[in-house]
């Protein structure tokens, strides 16, 4: 019997991620236990507006926006607010659109880490991420650029499973409880809640439900 496909949309803010989100559509497409067969629908594209706007879709449609908060630096904190602004912009334009919240403090690559390992501490520069990255994937990449390198980043992924996904939506759940332990403030803006303080994500949401809505969690 055929399965039921879905579609779920996201934009992002560079190639790290869609090739993350294509190669989760492929590990769950491939699993035999997941109840639907996915379409992750991924665009690289920094203004969630001109996402909404670039999609002829029917009906309600959910998208959501990874990128990241990159530090506490004016620059940084206005890039996100304006982010924010367009993501809540594309809700108001005519079409049954609701953006949702996929940030990263600091980047996207503490994400790749709770996949392996646990990343509680703060650090002071999104740099910084390289050392607990090597170490996680047993690699030695002289910098972050490095890293993102197609093959290289496809490299590491290949060392990921289901249940390293799971990890990492474990990780992300208990590095939030603690920050809210710690008496941080949610931090709210247009609506959109996340926290200054680093380590924080909210990338782990969107990904659980896709799981739970695919019966593989």
């Amino acid at each position: 019997m055929r399965k039921e496909n879905r579609t779920y949309y996201f934009s992002v803010e560079g190639e790290t991620e869609k090739w993350y989100l294509d190669w989760l559509q492929d590990l769950i497409n491939a699993n035999p236990a997941a109840k639907y067969t996915v379409k992750l629908d991924s665009k690289i594209q920094k203004d969630p507006l001109a996402r909404a706007k670039g999609l002829t879709i029917l009906g309600k449609t959910e998208i959501i926006h990874i990128f990241d908060r990159e530090s506490e630096e004016d620059v940084h904190v206005t890039q996100f607010k304006t982010t924010l602004d367009r993501m809540k912009m594309a809700q108001s334009i005519g079409k049954s659109i609701t953006y949702r919240l996929g940030y990263s403090n600091f980047t996207f690559e503490l994400w790749m880490i709770l996949h392996k390992s646990d990343c509680n501490g703060s650090l002071t520069h999104r740099s910084q991420y390289l050392v607990p990255l090597n170490k996680a994937y047993n690699e030695k990449f002289e910098n972050l650029d490095q890293y993102k390198h197609e093959d290289n980043f496809k490299r590491i992924l290949k060392q990921l499973t289901l249940e390293h996904v799971h990890a990492a939506i474990q990780r992300s759940k208990a590095i939030m409880r603690r920050n809210q332990e710690s008496g941080y403030i949610l931090q709210e803006y247009k609506r959109y809640k996340f926290y200054k303080e680093n380590p924080a994500l909210s990338i782990w949401e969107s990904i659980e439900k896709i799981l739970r809505e695919c019966e593989l969690l």
